[in-house]
């Protein structure tokens, strides 16, 4: 069984390849406020839409304070055709091995098409300036998260 980060509980430090080949740490984002999110796989509709979504969106997440770090199983050079191809402008991390993802819960068992498989949980987590968790968000949806998640930030007028 998959174990759930909740609101309070300290994130997971990590350190990860990032699609322009650079290691990037949760550390490197000390005192600053980070939205971490996991996505199963780079270039898939669902996928595509949130990373846009987020891209769209940046310019008010950052004026918010935040920092946004998209995480997923795939290679940095998959990373880099992705944010090439779509003109991302936030840092995509590489966690082929899942060690990140299962750290935050967000890789376990899941529905696919009414089946049990493995795979990473859509997931998305907000953490503070002191990197404790405010919010633990499993199973989002690809499409309307991050308007949802800007209304729960307050961040939308």
């Amino acid at each position: 069984m998959t174990t759930r980060l909740e609101p309070g509980a300290p994130a997971p430090q990590f350190t990860a390849t990032s699609a322009s080949g650079d290691t990037v740490s949760l550390s490197d984002f000390s005192g600053r406020k980070v939205i971490v999110y996991f996505y199963p796989a780079a270039g898939t509709p669902g996928c595509t839409t949130q990373a846009c979504d987020f891209r769209d969106s940046l310019a008010s997440l950052q004026g918010a304070g935040y920092t946004v770090l998209g995480i997923s199983p795939d290679s940095a050079d998959k990373l880099a055709t992705f944010t090439n191809n779509e003109s991302l402008s936030f840092p995509l991390l590489a966690d082929p091995d899942k060690e990140i993802a299962s750290a935050y819960g967000a890789y376990g068992e899941k529905k696919n098409y009414g089946k049990t498989v493995m795979g990473i949980i859509r997931s998305t987590f907000v953490l503070n300036e002191d990197h404790t968790i405010d919010k633990a968000l499993y199973n989002v949806k690809a499409t309307g998260h991050v308007a949802r998640l800007r209304k729960e930030l307050g961040l939308d007028n």
